[in-house]
């Protein structure tokens, strides 16, 4: 009789609170399905691991950076594994043991490795941290979590903490004084008086002329100060 396949769950950690919160949800979602397996997958970027050899070889990935971080996350994830299993203990919860738990250490984006080791263990989970930012903040942070739910090829769980970020940059609405200047000079004072001390004349006017229909370009640009 064929066995039956276990419930693979995917799990990106990057050793920050947020990992950890994604890693200890793995663990309790492991332990409310039969059979399940949780596979905790670490990724490093590739340019930290390159390390110069002759140029007709080109770069190579250091074997000792990878054996290091092989095992620094045996023992992570060990570490979390007792901690979740202690914990559940001292609470009275009983059927927490799920069939296993595996490490993987990845080269790459981590987004792309994550969703590509959901792919090859044929996952049906993936589970990743976020920082919860929003807005303007979590465009210039970039979001991981984000792209593995785009990638994934299968149900993604993005894990944030309660208590998350509202200090974002707040765009202010433009100086009426300025709008002023720009409209009364048609556009040759960008400022008022008190911003244009702050700003300075640090801008350059540009140009457009039309050019003739046979030209790749639509505009040509004159630079005049």
């Amino acid at each position: 009789m064929q066995a039956e396949k276990p419930y693979v769950i995917v799990v990106g950690v990057d050793y920050s609170p947020q990992g950890e919160l994604a890693l200890e949800r793995a663990f309790e979602i492991a332990t409310e399905r039969k059979n399940a397996e949780v596979h905790i997958v670490h990724v490093l970027q590739t340019v930290a691991l390159m390390v110069p050899v002759e140029a007709s070889v080109g770069p190579v990935a250091d074997g000792s950076v990878l054996q290091n971080a092989s095992e620094q996350l045996r023992k992570y994830a060990d570490e979390r594994l007792q901690a979740f299993r202690a914990r559940a203990a001292a609470e009275g919860r009983q059927g927490m043991l799920f069939e296993r738990a595996v490490s993987h250490v990845r080269l790459d984006a981590p987004a792309y490795e994550i969703a590509q080791l959901a792919s090859d263990l044929e996952a049906d989970l993936v589970i990743v941290g976020t920082h919860g930012r929003r807005g303007a903040a979590r465009l210039l942070v970039g979001s991981v979590a984000e792209n593995v739910v785009r990638l994934a090829p299968c149900p993604v769980l993005v894990v944030r903490p309660k208590s998350v970020e509202t200090q974002v940059p707040k765009i202010e609405p433009p100086c009426p004084r300025c709008v002023e200047a720009r409209r009364e000079s048609g556009g040759k004072e960008l400022w008022c008086e008190q911003h244009r001390e702050r700003h300075g004349r640090r801008h350059t006017y540009h140009y457009f002329d039309r050019l003739s229909a046979d030209t790749n370009f639509p505009l040509l640009i004159h630079d005049r100060r």
